[in-house]
């Protein structure tokens, strides 16, 4: 009897979130119905999916595509279960946290990879935050060893890639992976980690940005001159194109090294990103960017540019924490609202039990190669997620676990 009730009030729950989920016009309580749909969301993944195999995307012929430990999105599921676990307070959100982190303790010898950041300190790191369990600092430890070793003093940054043609690539991305580095020097007293950080990011300023502060997506370096051999795009539109998720990785990331630095130069040169993409003229009003800011012409085969909601959730992350650190820091914020808004609305944000669990629709990963094109990514959930928690501790929203 006790389990038939249980099962009803389970039902019960389940149908109210989809039933304010289904509202069309816009509500004050947007945040609220969105934490029930991402308890809901998060709750259906953990139990459908296997540690150590992750959901990452949804194939074109409707399957869920899998990350296996290797693979550089496999951090972020297990990442958006311990922030789940934050915004609703589930205690079973983060048993399964803790699972599917621990699936991934062999990523602590994988040294082919700048993707570390992203790995580990998704995972990991986030595990280490809220729980202080010492039980995940030696896989932290040895990923930021390993991210660490990529870095050449002749170029000044760290490389991304260990494949194709080029030399020595770096990627715009690799900006994502610094805070794992800066929080690795201090955790584990490497003050020489936090200087790489910031050579990186310097040299990244150098050279990966155009006078409008748009940003190249890959710059490929000579190891042993160190000099520039090339500026191109490996997902954008094309190599002078504004690839939208790049644009996004560099605001994010220069914000974030202000805040682990203090160096007032990262701080002004995530305000000359955030300005080239909030004053973009292609930008659509809902501010959810196509894919790339150059591809109104680049169609997709329903004859659409796609939007690309990773692209805005990184954006939204980057606004919000660049809204604490200056005086008009009102018009970050309330753009990022904007998008946070649209993409918790029902255009965006999955309805319980649908989208294979994934919590957004329409993101695009890699067009360009017809790779996951107006699909769900995990990394989209991941930052969607961090912005909702940026979000409640700027508007002082309570969470259960303050």
């Amino acid at each position: 009897m006790k389990r038939r009730f249980y099962a009803i009030v389970s039902g019960l729950s389940f149908f109210a979130a989809t039933q304010l989920y289904a509202q069309s016009a816009p509500s004050k309580n947007w945040f609220r119905q969105s934490v029930s749909v991402i308890e809901q969301q998060l709750k259906g993944a953990a139990a459908t999916f296997t540690p150590g195999l992750n959901p990452r995307s949804v194939n074109p012929n409707g399957t869920v595509r899998t990350a296996p430990y290797t693979d550089w999105t496999t951090g972020f599921f297990p990442g958006s279960l311990w922030y789940g676990y934050e915004l609703t307070g589930n205690k079973d959100l983060a048993t399964s946290a803790r699972k599917f982190t621990l699936a991934l303790d062999s990523i602590r010898y994988v040294t082919k990879t700048h993707d570390l950041g992203f790995m580990l300190y998704c995972s990991y790191g986030n595990a280490w935050r809220i729980t202080g369990d010492k039980m995940y600092l030696p896989v932290l430890e040895d990923g930021a060893q390993h991210l660490y070793q990529r870095f050449s003093p002749k170029t000044g940054v760290i490389r991304s890639w260990d494949f194709g043609d080029w030399k020595f690539p770096v990627i715009i991305d690799n900006m994502m992976n610094l805070e794992y580095l800066y929080w690795a020097g201090t955790q584990f007293k490497k003050p020489v980690y936090s200087q790489v950080a910031n050579t990186h990011a310097l040299t990244t300023m150098k050279h990966h940005f155009r006078k409008d502060y748009s940003s190249y997506h890959v710059v490929d370096y000579d190891p042993v001159t160190g000099k520039v051999r090339g500026k191109e795009t490996h997902q954008g539109l094309a190599d002078e194109s504004a690839w939208a998720r790049g644009q996004a990785w560099g605001l994010y990331g220069y914000i974030m090294c202000y805040n682990n630095s203090g160096d007032a130069r990262f701080l002004q040169q995530a305000q000359h990103i955030a300005r080239f993409i909030m004053t973009h003229p292609r930008m659509p009003k809902n501010k959810i960017p196509v894919w790339d800011f150059d591809a109104h012409n680049a169609l997709d085969a329903d004859g659409r540019a796609p939007r690309d909601a990773s692209a805005a959730a990184v954006i939204a992350c980057g606004l919000l924490d660049l809204s604490t650190k200056v005086k008009d820091g009102k018009i970050y914020a309330d753009y990022a609202e904007d998008i946070l808004e649209a993409l918790s609305s029902p255009d965006f944000l999955a309805a319980p039990g649908d989208n294979h669990y994934f919590l957004l629709k329409h993101s695009v990963g890699a067009f360009l190669y017809n790779s996951e094109i107006d699909t769900p990514l995990n990394y989209a959930d991941y930052y969607y997620l961090e912005a909702l928690k940026k979000y409640a501790a700027l508007k002082k929203i309570a969470l259960p676990l303050q």
